[in-house]
Parts: structure tokens; sequence; C-alpha cells
């Protein structure tokens, strides 16, 4: 596609998209046409020249005037979209970019809003060649690239039962904060969505998977995993969803695949804690007063400061249990970086963007929602791994 620019960032000011911001002018290749998007054009000036890059390109768009969001899908081959919480301010550039064929990158946890876009826009995308990529940050890059890299190192014809264990160390934004709150206040509505998804994928084309292979999640309990070091417990999050996705339609992941995701923990009573404060916080989310008084936790545009970034860290692990019953064998492995919720999911989401506008050898899957295993594969993994990203095998039998 002939565009003005190669990839245009939309929310450029806010906490998580400045920080992309900054990453995507050191990073991106010489010769590279960048754009900064925003609201707030004096804000967008600010930060240009925070950034040193004064001559970078600014566009005032907002997602309360249709015509500018449309006129941003228009001018670019990639968007990278750090609005949320997606689920109220996250549609109209998903459609703009699906109708102009635009490439699109966020970096949304929100399981509901990612079925709805699948809903509304995927069979559009797929005409136009758009390639939709929810989740590039630390939702859910580590876990379905940590999952590919893991089976790409195991015979595909192999039945494989793989577990994640993620350890997380960090704190949240203010955004962050609204869209998780936002998510746990319609998680009736989100269910509902997703049995319309599943039933739409049952019959489309592309959503089948291939006769005579079994993808199904497998069931999480809390237990104590000498693995991993500590207490696990089950993470009901969208990264698992994405993983399974990717599997149903990738048969590299063998012809029969499970999958269970848990959240890890150092200490029993942690892991109680976080049973115990999850009813009050899902109950505290479903009334406006309740939910002002949590989202008060942090102020707009609020974030880690960049010392607590530095001390964060996150590492997932893999345990992928591979073979025929008389010859089980397994294997290890580990994705790990920094900050997650910020430093990382930064890196992650620009280089993402970047692997969609400069990358020849990206898997041929067309346009359409597609998770990003199935959209940057490999050659991701490798940037990611130049980025200062670890992915390693820990361990293997046989």
């Amino acid at each position: 596609m002939q565009r003005r620019f190669d990839i245009v960032l939309f929310g450029a000011t806010g906490f998580t998209g400045t920080l992309t911001a900054e990453y995507l002018i050191a990073h991106a290749p010489q010769g590279a046409s960048l754009a900064l998007a925003g609201r707030n054009p004096d804000r967008l000036e600010a930060l240009a020249r925070r950034l040193g890059a004064p001559d970078v390109e600014l566009m005032v768009a907002d997602v309360d005037d249709p015509d500018s969001i449309e006129a941003l899908a228009a001018s670019t081959r990639v968007v990278i979209s750090t609005v949320g919480p997606y689920l109220i301010h996250g549609e109209p550039l998903v459609a703009a970019c699906a109708a102009a064929g635009t490439d699109y990158v966020d970096l949304t946890g929100e399981s509901e809003f990612v079925d709805l876009m699948y809903l509304r826009y995927h069979r559009q995308a797929r005409e136009t060649g758009a390639r939709l990529v929810h989740s590039c940050g630390y939702e859910s890059i580590p876990f379905d690239l940590g999952a590919l890299f893991t089976v790409s190192q195991i015979d595909s014809a192999e039945p494989l039962a793989l577990q994640g264990f993620g350890l997380a160390d960090g704190s949240i934004s203010a955004g962050t904060l609204r869209s998780a709150v936002n998510a746990l206040g319609r998680f009736q509505e989100a269910g509902r969505v997703s049995r319309q998804r599943r039933a739409v994928e049952r019959h489309a084309d592309d959503g089948m998977i291939a006769p005579g292979r079994t993808v199904r999640s497998a069931p999480a309990r809390p237990h104590r995993e000498p693995l991993v070091g500590g207490w696990v417990v089950p993470a009901p999050l969208i990264d698992a969803r994405h993983v399974l996705r990717s599997a149903r339609l990738d048969d590299r992941y063998g012809p029969d695949f499970t999958y269970a995701q848990h959240i890890v923990t150092r200490r029993l009573g942690r892991a109680l804690k976080l049973y115990a404060a999850l009813p009050l916080v899902l109950t505290m989310a479903q009334f406006a007063p309740t939910r002002r008084l949590v989202l008060a936790f942090r102020r707009p545009g609020e974030g880690p400061s960049a010392e607590r970034r530095a001390r964060s860290r996150f590492r997932v692990t893999f345990v992928a249990d591979h073979g025929s019953a008389g010859r089980r064998r397994r294997l290890v492995t580990a994705v790990s970086g920094g900050d997650p919720g910020y430093g990382e999911t930064a890196k992650m989401l620009a280089e993402s963007a970047l692997a969609l506008a400069f990358d020849d050898d990206l898997p041929a899957r067309g346009g359409g929602q597609l998770t990003p295993a199935l959209a940057l594969g490999q050659p991701l993994i490798r940037r990611l791994q130049r980025a200062g990203i670890s992915f390693e095998v820990l361990s293997a039998d046989g």
C-alpha cells in the first residue's frame, strides 16, 4: 500500500502511549515514516519535543470525531492504539482500519472487546486484507508467542499437554485499572458475547479446526508447583484464549493439544488473598459509586514511576508433556523480561507494529482478526529476542 505513513501511534500522550512513542522513535528503521496521534495538539507537540523528535509528524484525532479516525486509518499502513478502555473507546479505530485495509495492533486484555471486534469486523478485514491483532503487550505476547516457541521444539505429530505459569512483579497505571474494572463490571455481557462468537466460529471457514485434531482447555487447580518455586492459581485471563485460538488454526500444535494457565505467587497466603478478594472486587465493579472508589486508586494519566518499573520483572514458564503414553517426555521453556506492564509492553507493542510494517517473512494468513502468534509468529520472536526479551529452553527429556 502507498500510504503517507508506515506507522501511526494513536494515544501517544497517555502513560503507555508515551513509553511506546519513545521506543518506536528510537528503534524504527532509518527512513521510516512515523506519526503521533491524539486529541490534544499541545500535548502532542510537547511530547515530540521531550522525545527529541520535533520533526515527527503529528495528527489530531478523536474517537468522537469519525472523520478524523477515518483519515488516520487511511493515512498509514499500520496503526498502534493505546487508547483504552477499549470497550469504551476502541471500536471506531478498529472499524476504520477494517474498512481501509490498514493493519492494527493494540494491547487490550478485554475479552468482550476482542470478541465484539471479531463479530463485527473480522469478515470485512478478511476482504480488505487488514490484519487486526489485539493483545500485543504483556497480555498476550509472552503467553501466545511463548506457547508457539515451545511447540516449535516438539514433533508436530505428537499429542501435547501444555501449562503456562506467569509470574509478574509490577504495578498498574490508571488506564489499566480502568480497563480491568470496566471488564469486571461486565462479566455477564462478556460471557454472552463469547458464546455468540463461538457459535459464529463453529461455522466459519477460517475458524474450524482441521478434522482429526483436538484443541481444548485443561482444568487448572491451585497447587504448589516446584518447577516455578511457588503456589499457582488458575488465571482466567485472555491469554489462554489466544493460545487456544492459535492452536486451533495451526497444526504445528499437534493432533491433541490441551492448555492450562496459572498465576504464580511465592506465598500461599497471597494466593488465598487473591481468591478472597476477587468476589469483593467483582461486586464493587458492578455499581458506579464503588467503581469510582476503586478507580480513585490511580489518577488519570498516572502510573508506576521509572524507579518502580526498573525493579519489575516477569517470567512465564511453560511445561510441555508430549509424546505417546509409552514414551512421555517433558520440555520446559521460559519467556522473561523486565517491567511487564509498561516497559516491556511498550517494546512488544512497538515491535509488533514494526514487524507488520517492515518484515517480509510474516506468516501468510491474509487479513482478519488474528492472534499475535498467527499474525507475527517467529519473526516477532526474533525481534523480541534482539530487543532483550528472553525465549529459552530450560530442560528437555529425550
